[in-house]
């Protein structure tokens, strides 16, 4: 039961339903600013999507070109993807999107690609040493785009944040990556159609577990601080 100060912004609790269902909630609400984020977003995701279609390829141009969409996604993609994990963040707090800010990464540019660099590096070791290991650290900073965004720490001390923030809540991360699963096949099977819904509430209900773990943990400091 929420119990708070009915003059506040609704801050929803932490549990999968209710992220899925806020998620929801807010979705529709700010679907049409979603909706154009996410289509920036696959349209961006268009050339590392080329280059992968020629990935058993071997003739010198495919090379070159794989070689620009691999610098592409690692050095240019990331504010793009970090810009909409950003408006989706405010969509799920009721504060104004301005799509502008789509783009605002650049301005952060050297945080953004060092946090997704050692982000990925991290996951990427842990698959490589077993798949578990990937997947623990895979749930435990998924986060760091929403604290080098919203807090705009660097990437050491946004990966470190993540990992703290979500002590406690890996299953229930785990449990929301099952489920997002499912609702993306879901949105595929209806003719392709339903894969935009699908993901923008996926991306919807992670941004509210951010938001809500966020807010517990900035009560908690304010009620210590008071003490």
């Amino acid at each position: 039961m929420n119990t708070q100060d009915p003059q506040q912004p609704y801050v929803p609790d932490t549990s999968i339903g209710t992220a899925f269902n806020y998620g929801w909630k807010q979705m529709w609400k700010y679907f049409l600013y979603l909706f154009l984020i996410s289509v920036i977003l696959f349209v961006l995701h268009v050339p590392i999507s080329i280059a992968d279609s020629f990935k058993n390829d071997i003739t010198p141009g495919v090379v070159v070109l794989q070689v620009i969409g691999f610098f592409y996604w690692l050095m240019l993609f990331p504010i793009f993807a970090y810009g909409a994990d950003w408006l989706f963040l405010k969509a799920m707090r009721d504060q104004e999107i301005d799509l502008k800010e789509m783009f605002s990464g650049f301005k952060n540019y050297v945080n953004i690609i060092l946090a997704h660099l050692l982000a990925t590096a991290i996951i990427g070791i842990g698959f490589i040493f077993l798949i578990i290991p990937g997947i623990i650290f895979a749930c435990r900073l998924v986060f760091v785009p929403y604290i080098v965004m919203d807090r705009n720490l660097d990437a050491v001390k946004a990966v470190e944040k993540s990992w703290k923030m979500t002590e406690g809540h890996g299953w229930k991360i785990f449990g929301m990556g099952v489920l997002s699963f499912f609702i993306i096949l879901l949105g595929l099977l209806m003719l392709v159609v339903g894969l935009f819904p699908a993901a923008i509430w996926v991306s919807s209900a992670f941004a509210t577990l951010f938001h809500s773990i966020d807010h517990q943990e900035k009560m908690a400091l304010e009620n210590g601080n008071g003490a």
